[in-house]
């Protein structure tokens, strides 16, 4: 992999294109570099290629490792890391304070027999118990929801990780590395012993590269140590490795990570494609050989093929570009999101070495400044939701399964585009977004122009510049000491120098919450707004909450007429899921008028002014889940947000039906507030409904409260006096019955039932199924303000990895203490155990109790499937 810096960056001809905010911003981003003339290079779209075999192989290194705490202040605590001795802990090659000095065999003196088994992904810190304010002005609540990391928590920040593994004498001559797909973070990294490197970043990938230091035909240890005491947000972020491991091996002759990059360009009857792929010679000899790229289209049928002679020096890197052609070629789209593959491998010495596969789509995007976005030359209007990366009972270790679900979920709301807020996510979330059609604004942590700056930035690029889903890459979030001065406009334009040299094909954005217009705003190609709430820079604001226009956007738009738009962040709201009554005492916001006191908008304000406006591409709302930390506006009581349109477990709130409705394609009819109002017999109750149906006429107890007409981006009100018994909603289209929706006082709680996400899944370590649990009354009605204590046990083969609710300021234990065994409150009527399988199939049986009430069952068929490669 080339890794460049500054230095080199700052000498490439490449322009940042940071010239004046009126330049021309209209982006058709389809654009491919000339391939440079090889005469052996050349189609081979009908030559028989077999499928390559080499000796790639990428190896899943989850399972099995051992788990210990250390300490931040005392090395005595912490396995002598940094405590003073003669050696010293970096002083000699190998002969550091995990190795006996005296003993130059690869005999560990560094025994975790002790330690606890665990499987990554893990996130330590969700396992820890809540703590309050350990000292005057330092919200733990605000920065790790609750849990007990940072400078006042040193024994449990610390966490030290090891796994044994074997590599065979036949692997000898073959390159071999770790990959880490994420820790949190500031990760040591040791292999038997010897000091690998660091990598301070809690979300950008590594590589080590451990080929110097393997005992062939024998044990080899991987020593991590993760330093969670410093956080990167100012949210739950976790602490652990957290994202999958991998060990690599290659031939030295060999594709470079992320080395393939694909681009198209649709033509009339025909997409151009463009292939770079980088080769890396990894070894003390010219090597020559032959590169062969296959393109199978969505149903794996190859489609075109290409080939190019090369040879490379000893220690080099050479990128070769290849170009074919697909004929009437599947489009990539919000609907029909369909994915093509490049196959790529090496030949040299009459054999192939080494073999790559990668996943891209064939779509164009276009930023209009007047028009708003457009895809394949259809205009699509952004529907989108910032999100964070943790999620109910498993913290920020989230299973490949639920990364896929949580993409779903919002799709079923009617999303089209995912933030990644504010950090590279996992890369299950981007082939999730790729496989269902979701757009996404990718996002860099951190906004700087060091070293370290750049490094996960291109790291980030590398890695995900082949997802189809991504429109946009962002590389800042609301730098509001910087982003409207001259400092931070030198600061983006160099990242956007290297964004643009890694990846010309897409544009760049900055998420600003002020300084519009000045600093960043001239060097960005899309302007992103988070909470416009004021006017220009010198100019009043003119916005009120529940204005009908903003017309501070229409004059940023009048300024800057040629700037592309998009609302980075936008706000939602503020709103525990089943809660219709402020409550501060117990930290829970007031569900009916959701609103965002810093913000003066919410979801029907903003969506109203964005969808009304053409110039404005569209908008991400702040947020798709509710999330670990930042619980305002009761930070002193809650633990978690309440900003989500799905809780932390992933339950609808009512708003999310509000987006549903008029983001949607289907009739919606969704009535609220539940109808068990004991005590306030004949007090006003404050009854809405959201619908994108024509008319709504609503019933209590069989009587009509009128017919309402339904306004476009809005909802409907009645105030009606409380008495038990039934409302009901009728939705009208064309003066037809289209729907119906309603709301019953319920019984006292007597039952439970269980609903798993899945009921098969795979026997393969990692699959999982999320069980919902429902507080029903004798007549199977959920039970709407219950929170009965559920107790589950498991058995067969499958652990229980987690349990939730979704309530914000709930502080039960989210694991369990054992793998069959937990416990949880209902909230609102609902909770929820998060289930995953072991590798051996059968039936995984799962009991539900609580005291009072019948108990119920759920049955999960674990299957037998083909496992990928892992490390043993």
């Amino acid at each position: 992999m080339t890794h460049l810096t500054r230095r080199s960056l700052l000498k490439t001809g490449l322009v940042a294109s940071a010239g004046l905010i009126g330049a021309d911003r209209t982006f058709g981003l389809t654009p491919t570099m000339p391939a440079s003339p090889d005469l052996s290079a050349g189609s081979i779209a009908n030559e028989t290629i077999s499928d390559p075999v080499s000796a790639r192989e990428r190896l899943l290194l989850d399972f099995g490792w051992r788990f210990h705490f250390g300490n931040a202040d005392d090395p005595t605590r912490d396995f002598r890391f940094g405590a003073p001795m003669r050696e010293g802990t970096f002083s000699k090659a190998g002969q550091n304070w995990l190795h006996n000095p005296s003993d130059d065999s690869l005999q560990h003196s560094f025994d975790d027999s002790a330690w606890r088994i665990v499987d990554l992904p893990h996130d330590w810190a969700v396992e820890l118990p809540y703590v309050d304010v350990p000292e005057p002005g330092v919200s733990v609540h605000a920065a790790h929801g609750g849990k007990a990391l940072g400078r006042g928590f040193p024994e449990t920040s610390i966490g030290w990780y090891q796994r044994t593994l074997l590599i065979p004498e036949k692997d000898k001559g073959l390159r071999i590395a770790i990959d880490f797909d994420g820790v949190f973070r500031d990760a040591t990294v040791l292999f038997n012993g010897f000091y690998l490197g660091r990598n301070l970043s809690g979300y950008a990938p590594f590589r080590f590269d451990v080929t110097d230091y393997v005992n062939y035909g024998g044990s080899n240890v991987v020593t991590v140590r993760v330093d969670a005491t410093l956080n990167e947000g100012w949210y739950y972020e976790g602490a652990g490795i957290y994202r999958h491991t991998w060990l690599v091996k290659t031939d030295p002759l060999h594709i470079a990570q992320w080395g393939a990059f694909v681009k198209s360009e649709i033509r009339k009857n025909d997409a151009q494609i463009s292939i770079e792929t980088e080769i890396q010679n990894e070894s003390n000899e010219k090597a020559r050989g032959r590169l062969i790229s296959r393109i199978l289209d969505p149903n794996g049928k190859q489609v075109a093929a290409v080939s190019k002679s090369f040879e490379i020096d000893p220690w080099e890197n050479l990128t070769l570009e290849t170009q074919t052609s697909i004929a009437r070629p599947a489009l990539w789209s919000i609907e029909e999101p369909r994915l093509y593959r490049v196959v790529s491998h090496i030949e040299s010495g009459g054999q192939v070495v080494d073999h790559d596969d990668a996943a891209f789509g064939v779509r164009s995007i276009q930023f209009d400044a007047n028009r708003g976005f457009f895809l394949n030359g259809k205009h699509v209007k952004i529907q989108g939701t910032c999100n964070h990366q943790d999620h109910g009972g498993v913290g920020i270790a989230v299973p490949d399964r639920i990364h896929n679900d949580r993409v779903a979920m919002l799709k079923a709301m009617g999303a089209n585009a995912w933030r990644t807020a504010h950090n590279p996510v996992a890369p299950e979330v981007l082939d999730a977004c790729d496989r269902q059609g979701m757009l996404v604004m990718a996002e860099v942590r951190m906004m700087a122009s060091t070293p370290e700056g750049l490094s996960q930035l291109e790291r980030m690029v590398r890695r995900d510049r082949n997802h189809p889903s991504i429109i946009l890459w962002s590389l800042a979030n609301e730098e509001y000491f910087y982003q409207g001065n001259a400092t931070g406009a030198r600061i983006i334009s160099t990242m956007k120098r290297l964004t643009n040299m890694l990846d010309p094909t897409r544009p760049v954005t900055g998420a600003m919450n002020g300084g519009w217009g000045h600093g960043m705003s001239g060097v960005v190609d899309v302007q992103g707004f988070n909470y416009w709430n004021g006017g220009l820079p010198g100019e009043p604001s003119s916005n009120k909450p529940g204005s009908p226009e903003y017309t501070d956007l229409e004059k940023f738009h009048r300024q800057f007429p040629k700037q592309p738009t998009v609302g980075s962040e936008t706000a939602n709201g503020k709103s525990a899921r089943g809660v219709y009554e402020n409550d501060p005492k117990r930290g829970y916001a007031y569900g009916y008028k959701p609103n965002c006191a810093d913000c003066k908008t919410n979801a029907e304000i903003w969506w109203t002014i964005y969808d009304d406006r053409p110039f404005l591409s569209g908008g991400f709302t702040w947020v798709g889940f509710d999330y670990r930390g930042e619980p305002s506006p009761y930070d002193h009581v809650a633990v978690s947000s309440q900003s989500g349109s799905l809780d932390l477990c992933g339950f609808p709130k009512d708003i999310y039906y509000y987006y549903q409705s008029w983001w949607g394609s289907e009739p919606v009819l969704h009535l609220f507030p539940h109808w068990n109002w004991e005590g306030r017999e004949g007090q006003n109750i404050d009854i809405r409904c959201y619908t994108n149906l024509d008319q709504v006429e609503l019933f209590l107890n069989g009587k009509s409260l009128g017919a309402k007409p339904v306004t476009r981006n809005a909802h409907l009100t009645w105030f009606a006096p409380y008495a038990p018994g039934a409302i009901e909603a009728r939705g009208y289209k064309n003066g037809q019955l289209v729907l119906t929706d309603r709301r019953e006082t319920t019984g006292a709680p007597a039952k439970l039932a269980l609903r798993p996400s899945q009921v098969t899944i795979a026997a393969d370590g990692e699959d999982v199924s999320s069980i919902a649990v429902e507080v029903q009354d004798a007549q199977g009605r959920v039970a709407p303000t219950a929170a009965n204590k559920v107790s589950f046990k498991l058995t067969g083969p499958g652990k229980i990895i987690g349990v939730g609710n979704g309530d914000p300021s709930c502080r039960e234990a989210d694991k369990p203490d054992a793998p069959d065994t937990a416990a949880r409150s209902a909230f609102s009527g609902l909770c929820m155990v998060f289930v995953q399988a072991s590798k051996q199939a059968g039936p995984i049986k799962i009991d539900a109790s609580a005291d009072g009430l019948e108990s119920a069952t759920a049955t999960i068929q674990s299957e037998t499937v083909k496992i990928r490669p892992s490390v043993a």
